[in-house]
C-alpha cells in the first residue's frame, strides 16, 4: 500500500498541473488534510531542478493561507463545535489556563509546529480557539513554513537523488533534532 501511495506521488509529481496540485495539498494540509506536502514537492524538484524555488514558494504560500483557513476554523467554529465539549465536561477554567498558556508561547509553538513533522493543521487550529494575535501567527508561520520548504526544496536542488533516500530515511529523525535546537534557542534566548 506504502508504494503505491508513492507510485502516484510521483506521477502527481510529473503532471502538467503539479504545481496547482502542489499549492492545493499544501493549503489543505494546514487546515485539514493528513497528507504533507513535502511528499510531492521533494520529487518535483528532483524531476525539475530549475523550479525549486518556485514549488518552494508556492508550497509556503499555499500553505501559509491554509494555515490562515486553519486559524479561521478555530476562531469561528470553535463556538459551534468545541465550545459545547468544553462546556459538558466543565473544563472552563482548564481551557482558560490552557488558552493564556499558548498565547504566552504562541510564537514559538507555531513556529516549531510549522517546520516540524507535527500536524501543523492542530495549531493553525489552536491558535484561532485561543485567540493568538493574528499577526504574530502570520509572522510565525511564515518564518516556519517558508524555512521548511525551502530546506526540503534546496536539499535535492543541491545533491540530488542521494539526498532524497536519506531524506526519506531520516526526516522525522531531522525534523526533531532541529525543532529541539530550535526550542532550545528560543529558551535560551528568554531566559538570559
Amino acid at each position: 500500500m506504502l508504494r503505491k501511495l508513492y507510485d502516484t506521488t510521483i506521477t502527481l509529481a510529473e503532471h502538467p498541473k503539479a504545481l496547482w496540485i502542489l499549492a492545493i495539498v499544501s493549503f489543505a494540509e494546514s487546515s485539514f488534510f493528513p497528507i504533507p506536502p513535502d511528499v510531492l514537492l521533494l520529487p518535483m524538484v528532483l524531476a525539475a531542478p530549475t523550479k525549486a524555488w518556485r514549488y518552494a514558494l508556492v508550497c509556503s504560500v499555499s500553505s501559509i493561507l491554509g494555515g490562515i483557513f486553519g486559524y479561521i476554523i478555530g476562531a469561528y467554529f470553535f463556538d459551534i463545535v468545541g465550545q459545547p465539549i468544553v462546556d459538558f465536561y466543565h473544563l472552563q477554567s482548564q481551557f482558560e489556563s490552557f488558552s493564556a498558556l499558548y498565547n504566552d508561547h504562541g510564537a514559538a509553538i507555531v513556529a516549531v509546529a510549522g517546520f516540524s513533522p507535527i500536524p501543523y493543521k492542530v495549531f493553525t487550529i489552536a491558535s484561532g480557539v485561543t485567540n493568538l494575535d493574528i499577526a504574530t501567527f502570520i509572522i510565525a508561520s511564515a518564518l516556519s513554513r517558508s524555512a521548511r520548504f525551502f530546506l526540503v526544496a534546496a536539499l535535492p536542488w543541491k545533491f540530488g537523488e542521494p539526498i532524497r533516500e536519506f531524506i526519506e530515511n531520516h526526516l522525522g529523525k531531522l525534523t526533531l533534532i532541529f525543532s529541539i535546537l530550535l526550542v532550545g534557542a528560543y529558551l535560551l534566548l528568554k531566559y538570559i
